[in-house]
């Protein structure tokens, strides 16, 4: 057991390389959604034309909003990513906007005819160092 010690510290290190560790800094969030069937365009619409706005109320920086283009996710996936000054700030962003009385009333508006989003994935990333975007 002894002679493992090192050998557990070393593999130990290694997992926790630069990057590894909850950023301290700017992180983004990728985020794909897979809508339910036919609910693709209902669900794009509601980013455009309310969740946009109220993502910058909560201080959520939008990079960008994407739909596949090949396959069967083109007709039921949405793609977006947010940035944030830290891992703390975007679950303070999260919370805010989740408890925001106009998203919940957006929400409920547009899912009068049932829900828009069948599935949510999500993954928090840090920028390599000589990632062009920071």
């Amino acid at each position: 057991m002894r002679n493992l010690l090192p050998t557990l510290f070393l593999v130990g290190a290694a997992v926790m390389l630069p990057g590894a560790a909850p950023a301290e800094g700017r992180v983004f969030e990728l985020r794909t959604y897979t809508a339910a069937d036919g609910k693709l365009g209902e669900l794009s619409a509601r980013f455009r034309d309310h969740t946009t706005r109220i993502f910058k109320k909560h201080n959520m920086e939008v990079v960008g909003y994407w739909i596949p283009q090949d396959g069967d996710k083109a007709k039921n996936t949405f793609v977006y990513m947010l940035a944030f000054p830290s891992r703390a700030a975007a679950d303070k962003s999260w919370a805010d906007f989740q408890a925001d009385p106009e998203w919940k009333k957006v929400a409920a508006e547009t899912e009068a005819n049932g829900k828009l989003v069948l599935k949510i994935d999500r993954l928090f990333l840090d920028a390599t160092p000589y990632s062009p975007l920071k």
